[in-house]
């Protein structure tokens, strides 16, 4: 006669939430911060490390830590902002300065994309400038100053040839190293679809290698910026530069601090163009962060 054996298992255990006892975190969601919370807790730890340095700055210059005529106070240099402002200096120099490096980056912008696409669609475009160029581009292109004041004197055309030739560069390696990047599975798809040579180039090969030429963009934007320093030292009788050479012959030096200032917000303001431009034109490339 059979018998049917009958094995009972002892109930599952549902294993227990734990704290600080077990080394578990409750992720309940009560304990996530709000993205709003969040971003604000970012803007904050961003804005205290540069209110503690201008404070400790004013007051080592107000307690006589610091020599005035060495390192002005921040409210020396306000109060430098200031004047530049009632006379008009500042509303005069902004629109030469940003004139000669908008003038500058569109220009060289221009050629190093060209020639680029150029070296990166065809063959002979590599043979012809990929050498050259990067020869050329190890060469500082403050040290090409003396030079180009040699053959084109001390006025405009100087200045304008010292910020093509820092933007130059950057465009051509970053557009020659986006073409060259595309996968060769997309160029083989477009034979298949029967797209033509120029089809390809401009369905395909552009857009995938814009990302990389938005790239070359904002670092050809930031050489001309740093271009524009170096060349409005060239016999500049209008822009910031000229403020800057007149406040060291006057031996002002917060009104040099105030206009080393001013490049720096321009610098930022251009980055932040750049970052918008980059959004617009790729809004389909996911934003990545770990945290």
């Amino acid at each position: 006669m059979s018998s049917i054996i009958r094995i009972e298992f002892p109930p599952a255990r549902q294993a227990p939430a734990r704290g600080s006892e077990g080394g578990l975190i409750d992720l309940s969601p009560h304990l996530v911060p709000a993205p709003g919370r969040s971003r604000l807790n970012g803007w904050l730890l961003r804005a205290a490390a540069p209110a503690v340095i201008l404070l400790a700055w004013q007051l080592a210059s107000s307690f006589g830590f610091v020599a005035t005529e060495v390192l002005p106070s921040p409210a020396d240099i306000v109060a430098a902002f200031a004047e530049l402002i009632r006379l008009g200096d500042l509303q005069a120099a902004l629109p030469v300065s940003l004139g000669r490096a908008v003038a500058g980056l569109a220009i060289g912008g221009t050629t190093g994309l060209a020639l680029g696409l150029f070296a990166g669609l065809w063959r002979i475009g590599e043979g012809l400038f990929d050498a050259p160029l990067q020869m050329l581009r190890t060469i500082p292109f403050i040290a090409l100053v003396p030079l180009f004041i040699t053959w084109f004197g001390i006025d405009e055309l100087a200045k304008l040839m010292v910020i093509i030739a820092a933007t130059i560069f950057p465009m051509y390696l970053n557009t020659y190293a986006g073409v060259r990047g595309v996968d060769p599975k997309l160029i083989e798809a477009a034979s298949i679809f029967g797209l033509s040579h120029r089809q390809t180039a401009w369905h395909v090969i552009l857009p995938t290698a814009l990302p990389s030429i938005l790239v070359g963009l904002r670092y050809a934007s930031g050489a001309a910026l740093l271009a524009l320093v170096v060349a409005e030292q060239i016999n500049a009788r209008s822009g910031i530069g000229y403020i800057l050479n007149n406040a060291n012959m006057n031996q002002r030096s917060d009104i040099i601090i105030a206009g080393i200032l001013v490049y720096a917000a321009l610098g930022i303001a251009i980055d932040l163009l750049m970052r918008l431009l980059e959004h617009l034109a790729l809004p389909w490339r996911p934003k990545l962060a770990l945290a």
